[in-house]
């Protein structure tokens, strides 16, 4: 099936020494044989990921970046491990294959693992799906539960409830994203001063501990062929913790762009939250807490939280593009969509209508002629 990913063309500088990998899974047990093709998955922000194609053995393959200092930022062990772990209770995890932590044999570590085939819903569903309205609708379901299903596995007593500090997750999160912001920040960047402080007062305590996946996005989610509404896979564990599920769920709202957002956040979708049959992020609160039976008079918080953190995150990337440490084309407006985001915050914890602040208020005005209603 064409829809289904197999990657591309390996990108310049990022080749992988396949016979150094081969020879290296043959000495651990792997049965694999005859020749390999490699190519690798688009992305690479993060970890890079590679897929080889051997005449009995479809696997990928996950390392860090090159001139990687910080292993804790690109965990080989950790994210293999929690997927090792996690499986026997959420099925939809690849088979995990061999880590190798012996920098010899590529430079750095790596782990590799079985390929689930399927496909990867990115910014556009395939056209060739041809879905319509209530296919769709189902398909945003099938999502959400999954996501709900994580947040049910039975971590106490395993080797899971090593995976975090667990409780008081909501304030180290504020406090470290905060921490984050303030030495990433820019001259053309707002300083987000009245969000960070609100945030700070008004952090909940935590409505449950479970395994929070942290980066729950239709990308990260691997569709049935045969049956392409279903989940069969879920990728991307590097930031799987111990955590609130609701800051889980505020997290994956900040990514989800509806067809009545602005043309920023269009711009920028990275997954098909816009088409008729979707739920808007009003309706996956609702769909959430129905289903777990949680309850929040918070909600706003948890909001306001994963958009703060998207901005982090993008201001980190576009810090690295300011000082020239990076020269992607992909990144140079990323200034913007900051301004956009920090909009979006205000608006949720309603500054607007503080009249009081006029000088806010004139910021929000004029931030709206410049990126739009």
């Amino acid at each position: 099936m064409s829809v289904i990913d197999v990657g591309g063309s390996v990108r310049e500088g990022e080749e992988l020494d396949i016979r150094a990998v081969s020879n290296w899974l043959i000495e651990n047990g792997s049965d694999i044989a005859g020749p390999v093709e490699v190519t690798q998955y688009s992305g690479g922000a993060s970890n890079w990921t590679y897929r080889l194609k051997y005449e009995n053995a479809d696997l990928i393959l996950r390392r860090p970046p090159k001139g990687t200092k910080a292993k804790s930022a690109h965990d080989m062990a950790r994210e293999y491990n929690v997927q090792k772990n996690l499986k026997p209770f959420y099925p939809v995890l690849p088979e995990m294959v061999a880590l190798c932590q012996d920098e010899s044999v590529i430079g750095c570590d790596f782990y590799v693992m079985e390929r689930v085939e399927g496909i990867i819903p990115r910014a556009n569903l395939p056209k060739e799906l041809n879905f319509n309205e209530a296919q769709v609708r189902e398909l945003c379901i099938n999502v959400i539960d999954k996501l709900i299903e994580l947040h049910q596995v039975p971590y106490k007593g395993t080797a899971l409830e090593k995976l975090g500090k667990g409780e008081g997750y909501c304030r180290r999160q504020v406090e470290g994203w905060d921490a984050r912001y303030e030495k990433a920040k820019t001259l053309n960047v707002p300083s987000f001063k009245y969000v960070r402080n609100w945030l700070k007062e008004n952090i909940p305590e935590d409505t449950n501990t479970c395994i929070i996946h942290n980066d729950w996005r239709f990308d990260n989610v691997i569709l049935d062929p045969e049956n392409p509404t279903q989940v069969i896979g879920v990728l991307d564990w590097e930031m799987a913790t111990l955590g609130d599920p609701l800051m889980d769920l505020g997290s994956a709202l900040a990514y989800w762009v509806e067809d009545k957002d602005n043309a920023i956040f269009k711009a920028t979708r990275r997954q098909p939250t816009n088409l008729k049959g979707m739920f808007t992020r009003k309706e996956v609160v609702e769909y959430y807490l129905e289903k777990t039976g949680l309850h929040t008079d918070n909600w706003t918080f948890y909001e306001v939280f994963g958009i703060f953190r998207l901005a982090v995150i993008a201001q980190q990337i576009y810090y690295r593009f300011y000082h020239k440490q990076t020269n992607n084309p992909a990144f140079k407006d990323f200034w913007i969509v900051i301004h956009a985001l920090h909009i979006r915050a205000l608006k949720l914890i309603g500054l607007q209508k503080i009249e009081a602040n006029e000088i806010a208020h004139k910021y929000i005005e004029k931030m709206k002629d410049i990126l739009g209603k």
